[in-house]
């Protein structure tokens, strides 16, 4: 065998079409199957059944694709060991960031991080979590900046900031009558939510211990896309939501008087970057991780106030 085959049962089990892998890999699709054919007789196993559409990968296979993404990964190690070594930031980063968060880091520190590495190209890209995760396992994203713990064992976490959750209420709401919250100050059949899919959507449920058959939003049920949604649902149409704190950063003063803040220690979100337990260029994620840690506050950075509200 050799990593030519491995880099193509990887490609068919991550794209589930052989003509469609063989363009990504860059070779006909006759090849491509011919040489996965002999890594099968080599190992007298089937490792895609190819009798369905989209293919799938056999169950042994699955096995096999595995330790050949590790092996791969090793592989190209070999090389990222060198640039390493010679503490170079170059290359390219892919990088996934949930929505929640990315309209509010990214501007603080993008700009400045891109200047000072000229040779590096980042690639970035919203996701959900639950999408960062997908793509990281399958080694289509290199690092993802989310709110963790995840509990993923192929997963690694390295502990960035901790963000505050803040409410955000109509002046018309009975919560504005205090100073400092509780959660249970929080009238749930009040609160605009998130949709479906949204870690942050998860954390507020948990914070709230809301439950469907609780929620009644007046005559109208309806799941924001977006924070900034959310801002402007209690703006327009009163009602309460909870915000993370790097989403403060551009309220109006206006809409700063709508903000009150929980009772200490405030709850909060864990925020880290995550990478694939085999991934080898730290130098990268080292730039990354400091170039983020120098435009946070450093109030954030502590972990002493740390309730974090599991995902």
């Amino acid at each position: 065998m050799n990593l030519q085959q491995l880099e193509y049962i990887v490609a068919v089990d991550t794209w589930r079409h052989f003509s469609t892998a063989a363009e990504k890999c860059h070779v006909t699709q006759p090849t491509l199957s011919m040489m996965i054919q002999k890594l099968e007789q080599e190992l007298d196993v089937k490792i895609f059944d190819r009798t369905r559409q989209p293919v799938v990968t056999t169950n042994i296979g699955k096995k096999i694709v595995e330790q050949a993404r590790v092996i791969l990964l090793q592989a190209e190690g070999l090389k990222k060991i060198v640039v390493e070594q010679k503490g170079e930031i170059a290359g390219e980063l892919r990088v996934g960031i949930i929505p929640t968060l990315a309209p509010y880091l990214l501007p603080l520190f993008l700009h400045n991080f891109l200047l000072k590495y000229q040779n590096l190209k980042l690639k970035i890209a919203e996701l959900t979590t639950t999408q960062i995760v997908q793509e990281l396992e399958a080694q289509r994203l290199e690092a993802g900046i989310l709110a963790t713990p995840l509990h993923v064992p192929s997963l690694k976490e390295l502990p960035l900031f901790y963000e505050q959750f803040v409410v955000y209420a109509s002046q018309q709401e009975k919560v504005m009558k205090k100073k400092y919250l509780l959660a249970d100050d929080i009238d749930v059949n009040r609160l605009w939510l998130l949709e479906e899919g949204h870690c942050l959507r998860s954390q507020v449920v948990n914070l709230c211990e809301l439950k469907r058959k609780e929620t009644q939003l007046q005559n109208l049920d309806y799941e924001a896309g977006s924070i900034e949604t959310l801002k402007k649902m209690v703006d327009s149409n009163q009602g309460i939501t909870i915000l993370p704190e790097l989403a403060l950063r551009d309220l109006t003063k206006a809409q700063q008087k709508n903000l009150r803040y929980f009772k200490p220690p405030a709850p909060v979100r864990e925020i880290s970057i995550v990478t694939y337990r085999y991934f080898v260029k730290y130098n990268l994620i080292e730039a990354l991780r400091k170039e983020i840690l120098a435009c946070i506050p450093k109030n954030m950075l502590s972990a002493t106030r740390k309730e974090v509200t599991e995902i």
